[in-house]
C-alpha cells in the first residue's frame, strides 16, 4: 500500500539528534535450523569466556576439534522442532516486542539486536547513532555475569545500560498477569514450578547475584499470585557440561514430580522474557516427557511474557524510568 507505514513505527518519528536511542538485546539465535547456521553461530555463542570461562588453550582445541562437528547437527534436530514459518521464535518475539514498545513510546528510537548471531549490537547501536542519548537494555531479567556482562563487553565506553529489572513492579505485574490469564483460560495446576536458566555453581560461588535474585523473582511473583509454599517450586534448567551447576536441575525435580503421581505440573520460565528453544523445546517437549514418563498426569507450559500488553508496557517503563534526566545521570 503506498504511504504505509513500516511495522512498529509511529505516525510522527521523532528527532533524532533530541531522541533517546533504546536497544533491545536478547541472547541470540541461528539463522536457520541447520548444521550449518547451527556451527556458526555456536562457534560464535561458545568461544566467548564468559560462556565458558576455561582456559583458552584447553577450551578452543576441544571445541573446533570435537564439539563444532557433533554438536549443530543434534542442535539443528532440537531447533527444527520449534522453527515458524517466520523463523526462530525468539527472533520473532523480541522483533515484535521492539515494533510494540516503538508505539508504546513514539518520543524514542527503538532498535534490537542479538548478543550472538544477527541482527548485531554494533549494527543496533549504528542504527542508533543520530540519537543524544542511547539506553541498551539487555532482555535478561535477572544479571549474570555469562550474559549480561557479555552484552557490555560489546559496548563502547559510557553506553548506558540497566543491569536487571529482576524485582522491578511492573515485571512482577506482567508475569502475574500472564500467570493469571493462563489459569482463568486453562485451570489452575496443582504445583507451579518455576524454571530459570541455569549458571555454574562455581560463578555463584565467586559472588554472582544470579540464583539470589533468580529466587527474589520467584518470591514475589509467588507473594503476587497469592501462593502458598507448597503450591510452588524453583528449578534451574539448560545444564551444560559435566561441572555442578546450581541446583535443583529442572529435569531431576520433573521426575520426582512425576514420580509423586503429581495430577498436574503447570511450569513458568520467568527468566526468558521470550518464548525460545529453552522453553519451547527443553520444557514443553523433553520435560513434559520426563514428567509423563515418571507418573504425571498432566503437564502445562505457560507462555512467556512475549508480545503480552503488559510486558510492553513494563518495559516502557523501565525506559521512561532509566531514560529520564535524573537517572542518567546516576544510571551505571
Amino acid at each position: 500500500m503506498t504511504g504505509a507505514l513500516p511495522a512498529g513505527r509511529p505516525a510522527t518519528a521523532p528527532d533524532p539528534a533530541q531522541a533517546l536511542g533504546v536497544l533491545l538485546v536478547n541472547l541470540g539465535t541461528p539463522a536457520a535450523p541447520t548444521s550449518a547456521a547451527l556451527r556458526r553461530y555456536l562457534e560464535e555463542f561458545l568461544s566467548d569466556p564468559r560462556v565458558v570461562a576455561i582456559p583458552r588453550i584447553i577450551w578452543l582445541p576441544l571445541l573446533h576439534g570435537l564439539i563444532l562437528r557433533t554438536r549443530p547437527r543434534a542442535s539443528a534436530q532440537r531447533y527444527q522442532a520449534i522453527w515458524t514459518p517466520e523463523g526462530s521464535p525468539l527472533a520473532v518475539h523480541t522483533r515484535r516486542q521492539s515494533e510494540l514498545l516503538q508505539l508504546a513510546l513514539p518520543e524514542c528510537e527503538i532498535e534490537y539486536a542479538m548478543r550472538y548471531g544477527g541482527p548485531s549490537i554494533a549494527q543496533g547501536l549504528e542504527r542508533l547513532a543520530n540519537c543524544r542519548r542511547r539506553l541498551v537494555i539487555p532482555l535478561y531479567p535477572q544479571y549474570a555475569g555469562s550474559t549480561t556482562e557479555a552484552v557490555r563487553d560489546c559496548l563502547p565506553a559510557g553506553t548506558r545500560m540497566i543491569g536487571d529489572f529482576h524485582a522491578h513492579p511492573a515485571y512482577i505485574s506482567a508475569l502475574a498477569a500472564g500467570v493469571t490469564r493462563y489459569w482463568a483460560a486453562h485451570g489452575q495446576g496443582d504445583i507451579l514450578l518455576m524454571s530459570f536458566h541455569g549458571l555454574p555453581q562455581r560463578a555463584v560461588d565467586r559472588g554472582d547475584p544470579y540464583k539470589d535474585q533468580c529466587l527474589t523473582t520467584a518470591r514475589l511473583l509467588a507473594e503476587a499470585l497469592g501462593l502458598p509454599k507448597d503450591a510452588c517450586r524453583i528449578s534451574f534448567q539448560s545444564r551444560f557440561g559435566k561441572a555442578a551447576w546450581i541446583a535443583p536441575y529442572t529435569a531431576s525435580l520433573v521426575q520426582e514430580l512425576g514420580s509423586m503421581r503429581t495430577k498436574r505440573l503447570d511450569v513458568l520460565c520467568p527468566g526468558f522474557v521470550s518464548d525460545c528453544l529453552e522453553t519451547l523445546e527443553e520444557i514443553q517437549l523433553e520435560a513434559k516427557k520426563i514428567f509423563l514418563d515418571s507418573g504425571g498426569t498432566e503437564f502445562h507450559l505457560l507462555p512467556c511474557l512475549n508480545e503480552s500488553p503488559e510486558w510492553i508496557s513494563a518495559l516502557a517503563e523501565i525506559v521512561r524510568e532509566s531514560g529520564s534526566a535524573s537517572a542518567w545521570q546516576t544510571l551505571p
